[in-house]
C-alpha cells in the first residue's frame, strides 16, 4: 500500500488554550529533527492537527517507523488519496481497508466533505462506501461506537483522502516545551528511565556523568554514551558532560570514615551537578534514583544528601518498583545498554557496610577537615562535553 500523507493528531497539546501554537511548534520542530535527514518530507499544521507528506516511498515509511516515539504526537494515520469520484472512493476504500486484519473486526465510515460541492451528502456516501466495503470484506461487522475500523473518507477539493488505520504515538508533551533540567546519567538501568519520563513530560536534558579513570574504563564512558543516544531517539538531542571524579573519590576514601563515604560522594556529585546546572541555565536536576531501593535511596539519606543544594531534585522514579523500571527500560530499548557488564565509580567505590540513616551533622563534620570545593572547581572546569547523537567521524576518532 502507497501512503500519501501521515495525519497526525495532537492529543493533549488540543487541551492548551492560547499557548497551543507554542507548544505545535515544539512539536514540529522536534518530528523535523526526527526525520531530519528523509530529505522528501514536508509538514504542514493545523489547528488540531498535521499533515506529513514525502515524496519519496522510503522516507514515507521511515516517517512511520518514527514518530511512534516522538513526544507529543497522542496518533497518527497513513492517508491515501485518490480522485473525488465516487468509483475511486470505491476502489480506493477497499485498498486502505484490506491493508489491514478485517476477520471479525468491526467497522464504521465516517466522511468529512470539505468540499460541499460534492453530488452526494454525508449520509447518502456513509451508506454507499459501507455497503461497498462489506460487499468485499464480509466478515466485517458493523458498529457506531468504538468500532475496530473507522474508515475515514475525507472530500477536499484537490481530492479524496481515506484513512482507516491508526498507529498510537508516544504522548506526552513535545520535548522542550517545558524547560531544561539536568539528568544524572549513571550508566545503570534507572537513570535513564527518569529521563526518559522527563523528556515524555516536555522537558529537555542535559545530561552528566562521573568517571573516575583508571578504576573506570573507556569502554563504560561508552555506554553513558550510547544511552544517551537512545534518548535522542525521543525527539530532542542531549548535550553529555563527563566529570573526571578520581581525585574526589579518592580524597573520600582517605578522609572520609567508610560507612558515610557514599554519602559524601552523592554530597560531591549532587554539588558538581549544581555548578553545571547553573552554568547551563537548567532549571532542576534529575535522578534515577528510588525510594529504598538501596543504601544510598532511604529517605534519611536523600535529605542529607538533598542538603547541600536548594535546586529542585526530580526523581520521576521515586516510587516505582526495580521490575517496574526495568520493564519501562525494555520498552524504551535502553535496558540492554544498561547492563552492559562496565562498571561506573559508584560501583567500584561502593563501601561493605555504607550507612542508610545518615546524620546530617555527622557527615557536614567529616567534610569539614577537607577543602573540596577546589577540586569541586577544577572538576567542573575540566570536564568534556560530548553533543550527542554523535557524529560518524567522531565515533571513528575515538580508536585513532
Amino acid at each position: 500500500m502507497i501512503w500519501n500523507e501521515l495525519l497526525i493528531r495532537y492529543g493533549e497539546l488540543s487541551l492548551k488554550g492560547r499557548n497551543r501554537s507554542y507548544f505545535v511548534r515544539k512539536l514540529k520542530r522536534n518530528i523535523m529533527g526526527a526525520l531530519s535527514d528523509l530529505p522528501t518530507v514536508v509538514l504542514k499544521s493545523e489547528r488540531d492537527r498535521m499533515f506529513l507528506l514525502a515524496e519519496d516511498v522510503y522516507d514515507m515509511e521511515q516517517a512511520i517507523e518514527r514518530l511512534p516515539f516522538v513526544f507529543g504526537i497522542q496518533s497518527f494515520s497513513p492517508v491515501a488519496k485518490c480522485e473525488a469520484t465516487l468509483e475511486a472512493i470505491y476502489d480506493r476504500a477497499i485498498e486502505v481497508v484490506g491493508s489491514g486484519e478485517t476477520n471479525g473486526k468491526t467497522f464504521k465510515v465516517e466522511i468529512k466533505r470539505t468540499d460541499k460541492t460534492f453530488p452526494f451528502d454525508t449520509g447518502e456516501l456513509q451508506r454507499k462506501i459501507g455497503s461497498h466495503v462489506l460487499q468485499k470484506f464480509p466478515d466485517l461487522i458493523v458498529q457506531m461506537k468504538k468500532p475496530d475500523i473507522m474508515l475515514l473518507v475525507e472530500i477536499r477539493n484537490e481530492g479524496a483522502f481515506l484513512t482507516a488505520n491508526i498507529h498510537y504515538g508516544a504522548g506526552g508533551m513535545p520535548v522542550g516545551s517545558n524547560g531544561k533540567t539536568l539528568l544524572m546519567l549513571s550508566g545503570g538501568i534507572d537513570s535513564p528511565v527518569a529521563g526518559y519520563l522527563m523528556m515524555k513530560r516536555g522537558v529537555s536534558i542535559d545530561a552528566i556523568h562521573f568517571e573516575s579513570p583508571p578504576f573506570t574504563s573507556e569502554l563504560a564512558k561508552q555506554k553513558v554514551i550510547d544511552l544517551a543516544e537512545k534518548l535522542c531517539f525521543f525527539g530532542s538531542t542531549v548535550r553529555l558532560h563527563v566529570i573526571p571524579f578520581t581525585e574526589i573519590q579518592q580524597t573520600i576514601a582517605e578522609k572520609i570514615p567508610e560507612n558515610t563515604s557514599m554519602t559524601t560522594t552523592r554530597r560531591m556529585m549532587l554539588q558538581i551537578a549544581d555548578k553545571v546546572r547553573a552554568e547551563i541555565n537548567a532549571l532542576g536536576i534529575v535522578t534515577g534514583e528510588s525510594l529504598g531501593q538501596v543504601a544510598s535511596q532511604t529517605l534519611e539519606s536523600l535529605t542529607t544528601i538533598n542538603a547541600v543544594t536548594a535546586t529542585p531534585i526530580l526523581r520521576p522514579l521515586i516510587a516505582e518498583d526495580k521490575l517496574d523500571i526495568i520493564d519501562m527500560a525494555k520498552k524504551i530499548g535502553t535496558y540492554d545498554i544498561s547492563i552492559r557488564p562496565y562498571e561506573d565509580c559508584c560501583t567500584i567505590f561502593t563501601p561493605s557496610k555504607p550507612k542508610t540513616k545518615p546524620k546530617l551533622e555527622k557527615v557536614s563534620f567529616y567534610e569539614s577537615f577537607t577543602e573540596f570545593e577546589p577540586m569541586i572547581l577544577k572538576a567542573v572546569q575540566n570536564r568534556t562535553i560530548y553533543d550527542v547523537p554523535l557524529k560518524k567521524n567522531d565515533l571513528f576518532e575515538k580508536f585513532l
